[in-house]
C-alpha cells in the first residue's frame, strides 16, 4: 500500500519529458501534453485476467449486529466461508455514513491537488515514520488539506469499530472463547494506516500496473474509491475484477489473519491495474493488532489442528519488514510459514 504522498501508477513518463517532470511525481506526468507512452525500464507486463460467472461473496454486516440470533448465526458461517475460500468481501450496510465517505475520497483528491513542495514535506523518511499514514494508536496526519484531517480521524474511527466487530464475528466462527481475539491482538491498541492511491488515467494501461501483486500485512484491510474500478484479487489461480457497490466497503483477509487461524483463512494476492480513461482514487484502511502485540497462530487452534504452521511476530516489526521491502508477492507470509521437515 502506498502513502497518501504517492503517486501511483509505477510508471515513468516517456524520455522527452523533461527530467525535473519526472521527479514531481505521477500526477504532474500525466498531466504533461507530451505524455505519450512509458518507456520500456518501466513497463509491467500483466498477467491475463480470467473469466468468472463466481461473485465476491456479499456481507451484511447488520446482521451480524442484529439482535435476530438465527440472522446472526447465519451472517457468521457467510463470513468464516468468505474469509475461506475468497479472502474477499463486499461488506455492505456497515453504518458508515455515505457523505463520510464521499468526503474521505474528495479531501484525498484536495491533497494530491496541493502545488508538489507542499506534499514533499510529508514523504516519510523511513517506514516506522508515521508521517501521513498511521492513524492509530496515535493520530499522526498533514495539516493540510485542514478538513482532511478532521474527516480521517472520524473515518478510521468508524471503520476501528467495524473491523473490531468483524474480528469477533470471524473469532466465534474459529470457535474461540469471547474476548480471546480482542485479549492477544491487543485490539484496544489495535493499529491503523491509511493509505490513498492516485492512479491517473494512462496511455498504455496493457504495458503499466498501478500496483504489483501483493497481500497486506494487516488483519483486515477496507478498500473504498471514487467510483473508477481497478481492483484485482487473485481466485484459485487467476485474477479476477471486483465491482463493489456504492457506499461499500471492499475487506481483505490480510496476513495477520491468515496467521492468527493457522491457515484457515486465507490473505489472498491482489492488484491494481490502470485505465486510460479516468483517474482512480482508492482510500485505504489497513487494521492491525497493537504494534506490539505477537501474532502467532491462536493456542487453541494448534491445539485442535496439532501443530502451528506459522512463526510467531511482533506485528509492528512484520510491518516494517514489508513496507522495506519491493511490494512483490507473499514474501513476509512465506518466510513466516513453518515448512514441514
Amino acid at each position: 500500500m502506498a502513502a497518501i504522498a504517492t503517486d501511483l501508477p509505477q510508471q515513468r513518463a516517456a524520455t522527452s519529458v523533461e527530467p525535473s517532470k519526472m521527479n514531481a511525481g505521477v500526477k504532474v506526468l500525466t498531466e504533461s501534453t507530451d505524455l505519450k507512452s512509458i518507456p520500456s525500464e518501466f513497463s509491467f507486463v500483466n498477467e491475463p485476467t480470467g473469466s468468472y460467472s463466481d461473485s465476491i461473496p456479499i456481507i451484511d454486516f447488520s446482521l451480524l449486529t442484529s439482535g435476530n440470533p438465527d440472522q446472526r448465526s447465519k451472517v457468521i458461517q457467510e463470513l468464516g466461508k468468505a474469509c475461506e475460500e475468497w479472502g474477499f468481501f463486499v461488506l455492505v450496510n456497515h453504518g458508515i455514513q455515505e457523505t463520510l465517505m464521499k468526503a474521505t475520497i474528495e479531501g484525498a483528491l484536495e491533497f494530491f491537488d496541493l502545488p508538489e513542495d507542499e506534499k514533499r514535506k510529508y514523504e516519510a523518511k523511513h517506514v516506522s515514520d508515521p508521517h501521513q499514514t498511521y492513524v492509530r494508536p496515535e493520530f499522526h496526519y498533514p495539516r493540510k488539506p485542514q478538513n482532511l484531517r478532521e474527516i480521517i480521524f472520524e473515518y478510521a474511527e468508524r471503520s476501528r469499530f467495524v473491523a473490531r466487530t468483524l474480528l469477533q464475528g470471524m473469532s466465534e466462527n474459529l470457535g474461540l472463547e469471547e474476548g480471546y481475539v480482542e485479549e492477544i491482538l491487543k485490539l484496544d491498541s489495535m493499529f491503523q494506516l491509511f493509505a490513498v492511491n492516485y492512479y491517473p488515467p494512462c496511455p498504455q494501461p496493457d504495458q503499466a500496473i498501478g500496483l504489483p501483486p501483493h497481500t497486506d500485512h494487516g488483519l483486515l484491510t477496507f478498500l473504498i474509491h471514487n467510483g473508477v474500478a481497478g481492483l484485482q484479487i487473485q481466485h484459485n489461480g487467476k485474477w479476477f475484477n471486483t465491482n463493489s457497490p456504492q457506499n461499500s466497503i471492499l475487506v481483505n483477509t490480510a496476513d495477520q489473519l491468515e496467521i492468527f487461524s493457522n491457515g484457515k483463512y486465507k490473505s489472498v494476492k491482489h492488484r491494481a491495474v490502470v485505465n486510460n480513461q479516468a483517474t482512480r482514487i482508492s482510500v485505504v484502511i489497513a487494521n492491525g493488532p497493537a504494534p506490539d502485540a505477537i501474532v502467532g497462530p491462536a493456542s487453541p487452534l494448534v491445539q485442535r489442528d496439532g501443530r502451528p504452521l506459522y512463526r510467531p511476530f511482533k506485528y509492528i516489526e512484520y510491518v516494517e519488514t514489508q513496507l522495506s521491502n519491493t511490494v512483490d508477492g507473499k514474501v513476509n507470509l512465506d518466510y513466516a510459514k513453518i515448512q514441514d521437515n
